[in-house]
Order: structure tokens, then sequence, then C-alpha cells
């Protein structure tokens, strides 16, 4: 016997209860939702964050509300798996974040006065030491990717004064970094070329260079997907004309490609 589907709703809080009695339903009658776990939904939910992260990057709102909606579906999903076996519930989840976000900002909810955005970091960051956080850097997880950890992983530096004064610093040891990674890597004969420490200096040249997009207001993670993005487009372009003129790519020279590779940069 079919459900009868709750009705659509105006009001955030009764749109919120539809979708939990929906989750509800589906957990207790669809045989797919039955059989998911906390851990076969993990990935699905990384996919959907990468999803939404596309949408954001692309600038489309229609498709950003869409892939909003599919997180909230998986925020929804784990809290009702939890309540199961009476871990903890959405409720449980809401009046969390409520609570830490009250907690954190004092400057809102208490007496304490910040002049700027800087002050409200410090201020975040001293209090998650209070709560018990053993490390200023304990809250970068592990298994962030490593040009999104090091953004992060500035940033909480940064909130507790660990910073360089201004961008001409940073931009010193960004020169320092590629010089010493040239002087590893520029070797004669590859066979005399120490590959860790080539290794080592080329992680310490990307680091400098992330501190530095930070320093310009420049996201490194949002900087070098468009640029993927750009070279797939141009890529493909060259492709494209490639086939029409009845050619493959690999018997091309480099500089039949670049004609219609310049021609793509003009797109």
């Amino acid at each position: 016997m079919a459900l009868t589907p709750p009705a659509a709703a105006q009001a955030p809080d009764t749109a919120f209860t539809r979708l939990l009695k929906i989750m509800d339903d589906l957990r207790e009658n669809c045989p797919w939702d039955k059989k998911q776990t906390l851990e076969s939904l993990r990935h699905l939910t990384i996919e959907e964050t990468y999803e939404l992260s596309d949408a954001i990057l692309s600038n489309d709102l229609n498709e950003i509300r869409k892939e909003l909606g599919d997180v909230m579906l998986h925020l929804v999903f784990y809290a009702r798996i939890a309540s199961e076996t009476n871990a903890f519930t959405i409720t449980d989840v809401l009046n969390g974040i409520c609570d830490k976000l009250i907690t954190r900002h004092p400057h809102i909810y208490s007496d304490t006065e910040v002049n700027d955005e800087a002050d409200v970091k410090r201020n975040w960051e001293k209090i998650k030491l209070k709560e018990g956080n053993k490390s200023v850097l304990g809250g970068v997880p592990a298994s962030l990717p490593a040009l999104v950890k090091a953004s992060r992983i500035q940033e909480k530096a940064r909130g507790i004064g660990f910073d360089w004064e201004n961008k001409s610093q940073v931009w010193e040891k960004v020169e320092e970094e590629m010089q010493e990674f040239r002087e590893e890597f520029n070797a004669e004969d590859d066979t005399m070329i120490d590959r860790d420490r080539a290794e080592s200096e080329f992680g310490d040249l990307m680091f400098s260079l992330i501190n530095y997009a930070r320093f310009i207001n420049i996201n490194p993670e949002d900087a070098l997907e468009k640029t993927n993005r750009k070279f797939i487009k141009r890529f493909q372009h060259l492709e494209k004309k490639a086939q029409e003129n009845g050619k493959q790519l690999q018997d091309m020279t480099l500089a039949e490609m670049d004609v219609y590779w310049n021609e793509a940069k003009k797109m």
C-alpha cells in the first residue's frame, strides 16, 4: 500500500519536518535506504560535497540549491541512523551546533568586545582550547586534501597571531623556497638529484605560495580548480579541431597543436 507523501511546505520549520517525515518513511520502507549505514553513506556524502563545490565554482544557483538539498538529506540520514541505537537524534545535532555557535560568539551573546574579523578568529581558537582541544591545529582533519589542509593550517596559526606581518615578507619566502628547490632539482645529472630532498623543497615552495595566496585573498583550491577547468576547455577545443581536420593528436607536432591551443585561448 502506497504511503501518502507529506505536502509541500512554505515555512522553513515545516519544510524541515517534511524532510524528516520522508526520511522516516524511506528508512522504514525502502530496501536501499534500510540497508544503509554511517559507513556506507560516507563516500556518497563526499561525492555530494564535491558536486556542491562544482556548482558553487560554476556559479549555478539552481544547481547549488539542488546540491544543498542532497547534502541536507545526508545529514538527516546520519541522524536517523544514529537515533536507532539511541546514540543521538537530529534534535541533539541541531541543539549541539546552536550551543557551540552561542559559546564561540561571546561578542554577540555576551560582553566580549572585538574590533575586527581577526579578533573573532583569535577568540574562536582560544575558546576551542578551553573546551579541551590540545592543539590549535587539532581541528584540521587528517584526511583533508593537502592543498586544502595547508590553507586551513595557515588560517588556524594566524588565528592565534602566528603569522607574517605583511605580504612582502611572504613573497620573499616564496622566492627563497623557489631558489632552494631549483638548487635541489636542477642538477646536471638526474642521477645526482636527491629526490626526497627535492620533494621536500617542492612542498615548502607550494606551502609558501599558498601562504601568499592567503595574504592577497585568493583561495588556492578555487584558483587551481579554475585553471584545471580552463585547461580542460582549451584541450577539448584542440581535440575537436584536430578531429574536424581528420588528424590524431598523437600524430601532430607541438607547433601544429599550438595553433589550435592559441585559438582556444582567444575564445
